[in-house]
């Protein structure tokens, strides 16, 4: 490598004579060499390392012969003293010739794992580290780094070897700021002529770079926390902008080398050390020092009596000129990009002004910005349509590359809008008008788009929007897919374009879409916040009661609340009822009507002798009184198909529910017509404006009551009209919401049951190894230990005994634990599920036809938001019947439906997360018994069913869109984990029972987790 490391010569005469002192040079080393090789103490190492260093630099001679013994003190003392030019030829013939390169081997080598630790500390500062330290740092970088790749014999020898030379690196480049005499030395050269384009000086420069960025990772595992990649390129980062800052104010005193600094060795060295540093994931070390730097810059820039600034402020100051050329200076794309991304996410994260970050960009990218047109893509193509930023960093983009001009200013105000502009605002609403964008890209993309141009619009004048071209037609078409979304943040957007557009061409008249909008729109959505992005943990239906269904009035936005598909983590809540006990229900309904009757008339006896009687009565609720009570069904139904009397039929639907779940005795002949009847009833005809959602609801729970009173006769019914050409999408939502509540409440209904007593009991519930003591009062019975009354089983004991009344008492005790009173009924709840015996009439009959297109149906295309709530409720029924054997016998066929690449695939992400979601119920509802019962007996249709489900779950994992989906699919995996070490567990009891059938040697159709370390 001496051809590298050495330079040009001005003339022949002085390039001879350098060549003989390199030889001398070379010649004085191989005498050391031979010293050190035949020494047999220190002091004879220190005088022979001394004999080559007092020919480079000054040492102190008395200091280093005090550490040694004569006859080397002797010879130390009595070296010869050359001047300072004398000693300056000696330097550079040795750094830059072959001498230093050996003469390095020699100290690193030999002398550092035999005589160092020998040497005293103040001879090795003087002679040994002075070689490193006070040599050219680009000489010795080439020295130290590939050292640190160098094998020694043992352990021990390497170790001493390498904590060496990493004590040498961190004394040479850290704490004597060897890169920031680098790039000095870099500038000196580029003075002197050493032109850039020469291919050995590139090269050289390159090489330089690399070793620089390489140290952390040829340092060793426990080397000095120095060498680690984020305190060594700290401080390098650090050293190379001082530097740089420095030889700019050098270079711009002459002019010819300013014209030129950007194809300087200097910017050179600067720009490829940065990209290395990029390359190797320390782009956010590299900003962190980078912004202070460049802030300190701009607040020089502006004198103190000037609150705004201008690009002449800028131009003026001289290290300006090292700002404009870094990026260029870096040539590597990747890296630029990557350091601009991370710029613009710390600025976001500093909350500094919108002003001030954008003369950062105008100062680090507006030089390159202009001449390079991949610069100019990276910002218009990559940080507009592909890459999500913080709403802040998006308006900083905007105004740098769109606007072009910089915020709250008044040239933002005066200034035209230019072509490009135009252009830009048209390719960011072609794009977001298209379905297969809302479908093909993540929530937070859509939002930084919608951002992005309801930032441009808000620019735009009614006349500037006249010239455009499409723009309206876009707007329109993207607002309207957006309204029929089921995901609510998704009709959040076409709300704030629709209101900003609608500002723009006519501002006295806004168009609000939605309630919740407001004036000023917030364009962050939630999901573009300067803080870290997060996706909700799982999510496919709202944790509140479905809302309510579309009416006439207003379809699109009625539509787009009832199809709202955002679920929680918990589960579903489940509905309980207090009885099914019919007659009790009947009776306690006719005695609470009664006894309404009676306090209203007692209250109407009171006022009518009140003084307030003589005030005049508020007759405008007068009717309430005349309107007809129902009692039966039948006439119920036939109120409900009178669409001419708006006001009975509200009367109906108020007495609707409570009626059914009366559960008279023609309710199993009529419910079939009054289920037809409530759904084909129309809310918005007959409720008062703004009642609507108030009738929905009572249909709904009217809906609901039928199913779970009469499951089997109402179920007939609605899965029929489910996929009839005679109900639109708002009634196919309404029948499959129902079923799935109905499903819910009878998976967990609380049952009543009566018990009757004897006499006056008192009960105590104790732990099982304490028994009550027969302490009590005169006349008392023995403990008798009874079972818990409703239950299987029992985890305490339960004990009870007779007591008699006291004299006179009439009261029952109220304390909590002892009751006494007379004999009374005693109601024990307890909770059964029911709705395992209706499940295959639940699901069976909605999963067949549901890809079929027939007039008026066509739930793959169109109508995807029922087939998304129609795969949600099945998930639910699964779940209703967990761990049943009902669930085993029905989950092949859901298997079998989600499993088809129309619903798997499917290209809205709220059928992919209902069909996740009905996935982890398959997971959670199958008892592990029956899972691996089906692998011994080999059950193809459960085993192929639950591997697909964990293949098709990774894939949406890894490569789906939506965010949701990604989050939900996670969930599955894990689901499907606990469910393959439940069925390995099962596995292992079933062969090592007796009565167990042998299991195949080969069970690949479920994949256990950690499987590779069991």
């Amino acid at each position: 490598m001496a051809s590298t490391r050495s330079s040009s010569s001005p003339s022949r005469g002085a390039g001879d004579g350098k060549k003989r002192l390199e030889a001398l040079a070379l010649d004085r080393v191989a005498e050391a060499a031979d010293a050190v090789a035949s020494a047999a103490c220190a002091g004879e190492v220190v005088r022979a390392i001394h004999a080559v260093a007092s020919l480079l630099f000054p040492v102190d001679s008395e200091a280093v012969a005090g550490t040694v013994e004569e006859p080397f003190r002797r010879q130390i003392v009595e070296a010869v003293t050359l001047s300072n030019d004398e000693r300056e030829s000696w330097r550079r013939a040795f750094y830059h010739g072959p001498a230093f390169p050996t003469m390095s081997k020699i100290l690193l080598g030999n002398v550092a794992l035999k005589w160092l630790p020998k040497i005293n500390d103040s001879a090795r500062k003087e002679i040994y580290d002075s070689f490193f330290v006070k040599g050219p740092p680009t000489e010795v970088i080439q020295a130290l780094v590939p050292a640190l790749s160098y094998k020694e014999v043992s352990k021990e020898d390497h170790r001493t070897f390498c904590s060496n030379v990493e004590r040498l690196l961190i004394l040479c480049l850290l704490d004597n700021k060897g890169v920031f005499q680098i790039v000095v030395d870099f500038t000196c050269s580029n003075k002197h002529g050493e032109d850039i384009h020469n291919p050995d000086k590139t090269i050289f420069v390159s090489r330089v770079a690399q070793l620089l960025a390489s140290v952390p990772d040829k340092a060793r595992l426990g080397a000095s926390a120095a060498l680690t990649s984020a305190s060594f390129f700290k401080h390098v980062v650090s050293q190379l902008l001082a530097g740089a800052e420095a030889a700019t104010i050098e270079l711009a005193a002459d002019k010819e080398a300013n014209e030129h600094c950007v194809l300087s060795s200097m910017f050179h060295f600067v720009g490829e050390v940065l990209s290395r540093v990029c390359r190797r994931g320390s782009t956010g070390i590299l900003v962190a020092e980078l912004i202070p730097k460049i802030r300190n810059h701009l607040h020089r820039c502006v004198p103190p009596d000037h609150r705004a600034t201008s690009p002449e402020m800028i131009q003026h100051v001289c290290q300006s000129q090292f700002w404009f050329n870094m990026v260029e200076a870096m040539r590597d794309q990747h890296s630029i990009e990557r350091l601009t991304e991370e710029l613009l996410r710390q600025l976001a994260s500093h909350h500094i002004s919108d002003e001030e970050a954008y003369w950062i960009l105008w100062t680090l990218f507006n030089q390159s910005f202009k001449r390079l047109t991949v610069m100019r893509a990276m910002f218009v193509d990559k940080f507009l349509l592909w890459k999500t930023f913080p709403l802040c960093c998006l308006r900083w983009i905007l105004h740098y590359t769109v606007f072009e001009c910089p915020p709250n200013s008044t040239t933002e105000i005066l200034m035209q809008r230019t072509p490009n502009f135009f252009g830009i605002l048209q390719s960011l609403v072609s794009i977001w008008s298209r379905k297969e964008f809302i479908q093909s890209y993540s929530v937070e993309q859509q939002a930084y788009i919608t951002a992005a141009i309801g930032l441009c619009l808000e620019k735009l004048t009614k006349k500037e929007l006249e010239t455009t071209k499409d723009v309206l037609n876009s707007i329109l078409q993207g607002v309207s897919c957006r309204l029929e979304s089921p995901i609510d943040l998704i009709r959040k957007m076409a709300s704030a374009v629709a209101l900003t557009f609608s500002k723009v061409v006519d501002p006295k008249n806004p168009l609000y879409l939605d309630d919740n909008c407001c004036e000023n729109v917030d364009w962050d959505f939630g999901v573009l916040s300067p803080k870290e992005i997060k996706a909700p943990l799982d999510a496919v239906e709202s944790k509140t009661k479905p809302k309510a269904r579309e009416n006439k009035r207003n379809a699109g936005e009625k539509k787009a609340k009832a199809i709202k598909h955002d679920i929680p983590v918990v589960r579903a809540k489940i509905v309980e009822i207090n009885s099914i006990d019919h007659d009790q229900m009947s009776d306690t309904a006719t005695n609470g009507q009664f006894e309404e009757e009676e306090c209203d008339e007692e209250s109407m006896n009171v006022d009518a002798y009140s003084d307030s009687s003589l005030e005049p009565y508020d007759l405008s609720d007068d009717d309430t009184d005349l309107q007809k009570k129902f009692s039966h069904l039948s006439d119920l139904a036939a109120a409900l198909r009178k669409p001419d009397d708006p006001d009975g039929v509200e009367n109906a639907l108020n007495y609707a529910e409570k009626l059914v779940r009366a559960s008279p005795d023609e309710l199993r002949y009529n419910s079939g017509d009054l289920v037809r009847a409530l759904v084909h009833v129309r809310c918005s005809d007959v409720a008062m404006e703004g009642e609507e959602d108030s009738a929905e609801e009572k249909r709904q729970k009217a809906l609901v009551a039928l199913l779970v009173t009469c499951p089997f006769e109402s179920l007939d019914v609605l899965t029929k009209l489910l996929y009839s050409s005679s109900v639109d999408i708002g009634q196919r939502i309404l029948i499959i919401d129902a079923m799935t509540e109905a499903a819910q409440e009878l998976a967990e209904t609380k049952t009543v049951k009566t018990e009757q007593r004897r006499g006056n009991l008192i009960t105590d519930t104790s732990p099982s190894w304490l028994v009550p003591s027969n302490i009590g009062p005169p006349g008392a019975g023995p403990w008798r230990e009874v079972s818990e009354p409703g239950t299987l089983l029992s985890w305490s004991h339960r004990y009870e005994r007779e007591v008699p009344s006291k004299s006179g008492q009439l009261k029952s005790g109220k304390s909590r634990k002892w009751g006494l009173g007379k004999a009374k009924d005693l109601q024990v709840e307890w909770s059964k599920n029911r709705f395992p015996l209706y499940a295959a009439a639940f699901m069976l009959p909605v999963m067949q036809g549901y890809d079929k297109r027939s007039h008026g149906v066509d739930l793959l295309n169109r109508d995807f938001v029922v087939l998304g709530k129609l795969i949600y409720m099945l998930g639910v029924c699964m779940k209703s019947m967990a761990m049943h054997p009902e669930a085993s016998a029905l989950a092949p066929a859901l298997l079998d439906m989600i499993r088809s690449r129309d619903v798997s695939r499917h290209a809205e992400a709220y059928v992919r997360r209902s069909a996740l979601f009905a996935a982890s119920c398959i997971l959670i509802s199958l008892h592990p018994s029956y899972v691996a019962s089906s692998l011994i007996e080999g059950n193809q249709d459960i085993s192929t069913g639950l591997e697909w489900i964990r293949t098709w779950a990774l894939q949406v994992a890894e490569a789906d869109p939506d965010t949701e989906c990604t989050s939900m699919a996670m969930t599955c995996l894990r689901l499907h984990s606990e469910m393959a070490l439940q069925t390995s567990r099962a596995l292992e009891s079933a062969n090592h029972s007796k009565t167990g059938r042998a299991i195949p040697s080969k069970l690949d159709s479920i994949i256990l987790p950690f499987g590779n370390m069991m």
